[in-house]
């Protein structure tokens, strides 16, 4: 199955809420008491956020989740959820999702879209930054706690922030060129291909453990002398490393 032949556009009702929901907790497993409940689902449209699914006819292959915030007086949307049922992924449709969100964002006046994400997960670090054009330069320790979902391996919810400045140049270039604008690089942070294997087992979760404090170590230490993740490689043997910069465009409400 791939992306174009989905169709994807808003969720308004009820039904559509609770199809979400149930694709929520198949998608991350987590327990009833940690999940977006449907009440959430059910208001966000209503004050400026988004339901936005993915359907393959009566199917829900994906969807999102954003809630409106603000930062030093200006509005954003938080894209809290982004979510794709197994069988559809790896298919385009993730990426579709997002540039919907954006383009309806855009038509809602939005400039900025933010998500945080796990900073040990490779693919999801070379999607926002290479595939979407967001940046990092907030990193949250711990953000949610020790979670019941089998993809943190219990470990702490470390997060970077991503934004998505949705009309910067950065993403214009992206959108319409395939790349992103040149940067010198100042620093990189190394994350291993082994971290899966490493966080499922036991009996190594204290190796990605160390990863993580070395690496956040390493982030917040970068973030503080100005520095962005504006880039991300993948080496053939599966390992990723963020490309670390000075940004040069002037959005600059949400860096603190």
């Amino acid at each position: 199955m791939t992306a174009d032949t989905i169709a994807v556009r808003n969720c308004t009702e009820l039904e559509e809420f609770r199809e979400c929901l149930a694709l929520q907790k198949e998608v991350w497993g987590f327990a009833d008491n940690e999940l977006v409940p449907l009440r959430i689902f059910s208001l966000a449209p209503k004050i400026g956020g988004q339901v936005i699914g993915a359907w393959d006819g009566g199917t829900l292959a994906g969807f999102a989740l954003s809630i409106p915030g603000m930062r030093n007086g200006h509005a954003y949307l938080h894209s809290h959820m982004l979510g794709v049922k197994d069988g559809y992924r790896n298919g385009g449709l993730g990426r579709s999702i997002k540039l919907f969100q954006r383009e309806d964002a855009v038509a809602h006046g939005y400039e900025l879209m933010e998500w945080t994400f796990d900073p040990l997960e490779i693919k999801n670090a070379y999607f926002n930054l290479e595939r979407l054009g967001a940046i990092a330069r907030r990193y949250n320790i711990n953000q949610y706690g020790i979670t019941s979902s089998p993809l943190q391996g219990f470990l702490p919810t470390d997060r970077l922030v991503a934004e998505w400045w949705l009309t910067s140049k950065r993403v214009e270039t992206l959108l319409s060129t395939g790349k992103h604008p040149e940067f010198a690089e100042q620093a990189r942070v190394e994350v291993p291909a082994e971290i899966y294997a490493w966080k499922e087992q036991p009996d190594t979760r204290q190796k990605a453990a160390g990863v993580q404090l070395r690496n956040r170590e390493a982030f917040l230490s970068a973030f503080s002398r100005g520095l962005s993740c504006l880039g991300y490689e993948r080496d053939a043997q599966g390992n990723g490393r963020f490309l670390l910069g000075r940004w040069s465009e002037d959005w600059s409400y949400a860096s603190k």
